[in-house]
């Protein structure tokens, strides 16, 4: 991987042959677990400015109408979490000159708070090109990171590294976008956001209006111009009523799923209903496959396609296939449901015919959830052949999520659109799919429990480390689940040091639940006041959820522990409060039953500084290892759904990792 400094360049052609799509990622590190950055892009012409605030993508504006540009998200890495973008650079318009890589923090945040910046280039096979690691942030609110520019018909790349005092506002701004901070984007009560619709469909989808063209064909005043506070469309709460004479009556579903009997057909029919669904709304179909390097174009896909390898053909599940300039870019997909785990000598027999025929990825679908360092597959390379193939899973549960994401919080393009995607959100839910995600502990997670009652269990056991796999994969899925709900980023937070091996680090988390008998993780929720810590202890069979949230820098202690007790008027009343104390490993701690009537009850005697307070739930743990009822996925999944709908969601959202509210200029 090519190594760069402050101010150097590469030209990408020289880094790789396949520089026609590439990822770019960018991450950081927090000491604390809090605290977070927005990355954006913008689109320059030959004069350093965007064209139209169209050429500005952001948390507001991330993908591009012709596909050469899509924010991604945030993705759990080994070190942590990192922000990707991809860039169809053969689709980006001739007139734009440069591409700016930027990041920005909110309500008076800077980089010098988070260590670890750094940016990383990978082409469209997935192999790392370059990385860029910047030591001297500062205090800035926002930062360059780096910058594509043309150069003889080619493109290269520069390490910036440069900051912004005033944040995502002021980088806009020096770029030519009419930002306005004093304008409220908030709608009126009762009212959508301005640049949402409702659509008629058989159960409520947000439908939201997207640029008609290009930037190239579209004239400045045209283009709705950016609001860079974060915007909330959300479904209407109430769904019309049904016109079915009783519970009974069974709605048409266009992928019925009752009558599955056997693992095959539910992978032949769920592999058709998603590539089918991918196919027909550009939206979902590009989300899914832009992180896999392939092109915005248009979109076919394949099932049950016959592939020669010697004398006896082979059959994917599926084929998917985008065709841009004359272009074709493919990939071969395989599907496991149920408990089903992928075949190592299947999936080697894709790559391999992928490499003889030019294909460009293999893609594998199931429930189980793939880990850095941990592959479900292992993929043998041959070095000989010039073509590589990248492999690519999804988890059936990250899917699930992406539909979610664009069906009830962000919107589509049209309303059938978000029938169909309404309909395959249906399919994938139904209990007889099969696509239901992480589903199983393994079997070493039965001896790992019975090793830690009787206190057998000895550090090194390879069975606890496989156990901590299968924590940290469920913790995965947690995420996506409460994220797909919620419409907001949910993360995992990693507290190891970046650029730690992950065997090692699990490897430690294994001699830690030898020791102690616990699995622990930790989520960060946007808009939170703090971190949902989850604790599951094997030695008495208790989950514990909780929450730290600091005290107020202004007011009386007395004030503070009221105002707690009113927020929390509806929590269950078997909620243990905590006070944190300065110096101290701990202090007054009561149930919200006791504490309504005296809330001064939680407070030091001796006038001791209050630093904060810890909300906790407690609840039994599944026993099985299974999904079931009994099961111990089962009783987590429900353990930080409760808490965060009972507690969390009642706390005061004021918090510094808020976005301040800022949008462009009023046009004329």
């Amino acid at each position: 991987m090519h190594e760069m400094i402050k101010g150097a360049n590469v030209g990408l052609a020289s880094l790789s042959a396949d520089v026609g799509s590439v990822m770019v990622s960018l991450s950081w590190s927090s000491p604390t677990g809090v605290g977070d950055a927005d990355v954006s892009v913008l689109l320059l012409g030959a004069d350093g400015k965007v064209r139209t605030d169209a050429d500005f993508y952001f948390y507001n504006n991330p993908v591009a109408p012709d596909g050469s540009v899509q924010l991604l998200g945030k993705a759990p890495t080994a070190d942590g979490n990192e922000d990707r973008i991809t860039f169809d650079l053969t689709a980006i318009p001739p007139r734009v000159e440069q591409i700016v890589v930027a990041a920005s923090r909110y309500e008076g945040a800077g980089f010098g708070d988070l260590t670890d910046l750094r940016l990383t280039l990978a082409d469209g096979s997935g192999e790392s090109l370059l990385r860029y690691s910047i030591d001297d942030a500062g205090g800035v609110g926002a930062l360059l990171f780096g910058e594509f520019y043309r150069r003889g018909g080619d493109w290269k790349f520069r390490a910036i590294g440069q900051g912004y005092e005033s944040g995502l506002a002021g980088l806009a701004t020096d770029f030519g976008v009419d930002i306005d901070d004093d304008a409220d984007p908030r709608p009126e009560a009762g009212e959508p956001a301005s640049d949402a619709v409702y659509a008629e469909v058989p159960e409520p989808v947000v439908v939201a209006q997207t640029v008609p063209a290009p930037a190239e064909a579209v004239s400045a005043k045209a283009v709705p111009r950016p609001r860079t506070a974060k915007k909330k469309v959300t479904l209407p709460k109430v769904a019309k009523k049904s016109l079915a004479d009783n519970d009974s009556w069974r709605m048409a579903r266009l992928f019925p799923a009752s009558a599955l009997k056997s693992d095959r057909e539910r992978e032949t029919r769920a592999t058709s209903v998603l590539l089918s669904v991918m196919a027909q709304v550009p939206e979902f179909g590009r989300r899914l496959t832009a992180a896999f390097g392939a092109p915005a174009g248009r979109m076919e896909t394949f099932t049950e396609v016959s592939l020669p390898n010697g004398d006896s053909p082979r059959r994917p599940d599926g084929v998917i296939r985008v065709e841009r300039a004359g272009k074709l870019w493919t990939a071969l997909v395989e599907t496991k449901t149920n408990g089903n785990s992928l075949k190592p000598d299947q999936v080697q027999a894709y790559v391999d015919i992928a490499a003889r025929r030019g294909y460009e990825a293999v893609i594998t679908l199931s429930n189980d959830v793939e880990l850095d360092g941990s592959p479900l597959v292992e993929v043998k390379t041959d070095g000989r052949r010039k073509h590589k193939v990248a492999r690519w899973h999804l988890s059936w549960a990250e899917v699930t999520h992406q539909a979610q994401m664009l069906i009830r919080h962000e919107g589509l393009a049209n309303a059938a659109h978000a029938w169909l995607l309404q309909e395959l959100l249906h399919y994938l839910q139904h209990e007889n799919s099969g696509c239901h995600g992480f589903q199983n502990m393994g079997p070493a997670w039965v001896p790992v429990r019975n090793g830690i009652d009787d206190e057998t269990l000895c550090q090194g056991d390879p069975r606890a480390a496989d156990v901590v796999e299968s924590w940290e994969r469920l913790v995965r899925q947690v995420c996506l689940r409460l994220g797909g709900e919620l419409g907001e980023k949910v993360l995992p937070v990693q507290r190891a040091k970046r650029g730690t091996d992950p065997r090692a680090r699990r490897a430690a988390l294994a001699d830690q639940l030898c020791r102690d008998g616990k699995l622990d993780a930790e989520l960060r929720i946007e808009g939170t006041p703090g971190v949902l810590a989850l604790c599951a202890d094997l030695r008495t069979g208790k989950l514990r959820t909780s929450i730290e949230i600091a005290a107020p820098d202004q007011g009386y202690p007395l004030t503070w522990a009221k105002r707690l007790v009113r927020q929390l008027d509806d929590a269950p009343a078997d909620l243990h409060v905590e006070t944190l104390v300065a110096g101290e490993p701990g202090g007054p701690r009561g149930t919200l039953e006791r504490l309504r009537p005296e809330p001064a009850d939680i407070l030091p005697k001796n006038g001791a500084q209050i630093t904060g307070f810890r909300l906790s739930l407690f609840r039994g743990m599944g026993n099985t290892r299974g999904n079931t009822e009994t099961g111990f996925i089962r009783s987590v999944d429900d353990s930080v759904h409760r808490f965060h709908t009972q507690v969390v969601l009642h706390l005061d959202r004021r918090t510094p990792q808020t976005r301040q509210p800022v949008r462009a200029a009023a046009a004329g």
